[in-house]
């Protein structure tokens, strides 16, 4: 998100649609959504860095979300786990 954010603008929903369907890359939670990573896990990188470039302003996003009680965000991007397993068969 490297636009300037200021006190009264709104998220924008392809960014937040492209975080929501985003996959680690690489590591201990390789495939796993980006907004699914354990919070320990992110405010570890967060601690450690970053990675540059796309993935690390991504992560960096969902840190500052996780880190401000504001995953709820994300529920309208999430699939419902039961009813829709039978769809993707």
């Amino acid at each position: 998100m490297s636009q300037d954010i200021g006190q009264n603008a709104l998220p924008d929903p392809e960014y937040f649609k492209k975080l929501a369907t985003t996959r680690m890359p690489f590591g201990k939670y390789a495939d796993r959504l980006l907004i699914d990573l354990p919070e320990p896990y992110v405010v570890w990188m967060a601690q450690k860095g970053f990675p540059k470039g796309d993935l690390g302003d991504m992560l960096r996003t969902v840190y500052e979300i996780k880190a401000n009680g504001l995953e709820y965000l994300f529920k309208p991007f999430r699939r419902k786990k039961a009813g829709n397993r039978a769809a993707r068969k």
